[in-house]
């Protein structure tokens, strides 16, 4: 490093927490080192919260363990053949990991050696803004450049990147979600030829993974120039070849409605944004990636749904609220309301259109879902027998009762279900 020193003194709270310094005191006697690493150092330089707290040791993995339990902490063996222990200190948790050389990677996994030197441990992480290290009294250690980048909001690879995503090809999603969260202008160069290249290697993960980091990536503030530059790249359409006759272009309205109206980040809506409202693919979609039962329902049903004109009644909309459920059709009139407010700068139909998309949606969030007034036990007080026919006879009463605005109670209901049942 050049320069003044860097420290995250006084831009991180959490620093002087204790239990934290008690343990990087304790294992940091008799010679050895621990310094906290990687994303909690980025982010405290950031100015941005932290909520995970690293730490890199000299200590082999016996070393660690006996250092954190004389300190009066609790450890667990999280991933010792891999360096890492998981020290317990003032109930939170800190994930303690021996320096490491890899000796031989292939995918996911690697031969790793542990080590004492912080350089060669710097040089098998991925990105040089995560691969900073500080010290107790928040000196920042950089041997990579890593600070110069993230003062730049420049993601890099370490050392050759084609030879790093080799290592493992999740970097490739990783490249553009750590680009969505702190990357500007034109990502680097050599990185996004790279993950253009070796897109292929994305066939190999897990589902899990890829679903994680997509996940992750869009969750970001605002994704659309890293989902933007992943399709120049070709790596969308690898992960979600959905996407390829649909595109993105709702991303960034979807965005500046969530900005501008308060509404939360939801990972999900905007994958939907970016998607053929199209059931058996969405199906197909979910299984592929293994959304959980919720995501791939939620998925299908806002397919399944209409979007509603931005003149429909609000009877009209309670019937489809009810048919089609609440959160369907929330996420229909969000996506029309953020893609009309988009158009409306330019065009007064589609400002007129965005008014009536946010009156529905108002509606739409504070509908209920009413109770059909009869069920089959009150069916059977005017001599229905339990089975299919009461069963069809229950549909087409409720048909009736949603015709009618809900407005038939339990007695004209039931008056109407003793005439159904004499034709």
């Amino acid at each position: 490093m050049s320069g003044e020193p860097v420290s995250i003194a006084g831009k991180a709270a959490w620093l002087a927490d204790a239990d934290l310094q008690k343990l990087l005191a304790a294992l940091s006697a008799d010679g050895e080192e621990a310094r906290i690493a990687g994303g909690a150092v980025r982010d405290a330089l950031l100015g941005q919260g932290v909520t995970d707290i690293d730490i890199a040791t000299t200590n082999l993995p016996d070393g660690t363990i006996e250092r954190a339990e004389r300190a009066g902490f609790r450890s667990v063996p999280t991933g010792k053949d891999h360096g890492t222990i998981t020290v317990i200190a003032g109930g939170r948790p800190f994930e303690v990991t021996t320096l490491r050389a890899d000796v031989e990677t292939y995918g996911r996994k690697a031969k790793v050696a542990f080590g004492r030197d912080w350089k060669k441990d710097a040089e098998r992480r991925d990105f040089t803004i995560n691969a900073l290290y500080a010290e107790a009294d928040g000196t920042v250690i950089d041997l990579v450049g890593g600070v110069a980048d993230l003062d730049r909001r420049i993601l890099r690879f370490i050392g050759d990147a084609e030879a790093r995503i080799r290592e493992d090809y999740l970097r490739i999603l990783r490249f553009f979600r750590f680009y969505a969260w702190y990357g500007e202008g034109r990502p680097d160069a050599e990185g996004l030829k790279a993950c253009a290249r070796l897109k292929g290697g994305l066939d190999a993960l897990s589902a899990e993974r890829v679903r994680g980091e997509l996940k992750k990536l869009l969750s970001a503030p605002d994704p659309s120039r890293a989902l933007l530059w992943m399709r120049t790249a070709n790596v969308l359409t690898q992960i979600l070849p959905e996407t390829g006759k649909w595109g993105i272009d709702a991303i960034h309205g979807l965005v500046a409605a969530e900005r501008d109206l308060g509404w939360e980040r939801d990972p999900l809506l905007r994958l939907e944004a970016m998607l053929p409202p199209d059931a058996e693919r969405l199906r197909a979609l979910a299984k592929r990636l293994r959304f959980s039962n919720t995501e791939a329902e939620r998925l299908v049903e806002w397919a399944q749904a209409p979007e509603p004109a931005p003149d429909t009644s609000e009877l009209a909309l309670r019937k489809l609220l009810y048919r089609h459920g609440k959160g369907a059709l929330r996420d229909r009139l969000r996506l029309a309301l953020a893609a009309t407010r988009a158009k409306a700068v330019a065009d007064d139909n589609a400002l007129k259109s965005a008014g009536g998309y946010a009156r529905l949606l108002k509606q739409a969030e504070g509908w209920e879902k009413p109770a059909l007034p009869v069920r089959g036990r009150d069916l059977e007080e005017i001599g229905v027998t339990p089975g299919k026919a009461m069963g069809d006879l229950l549909r087409r009463l409720e048909i009736e009762w949603i015709d009618s605005g809900f407005t038939l109670d339990r007695n004209a209901l039931l008056e109407r279900g003793a005439n159904l049942r004499e034709t």
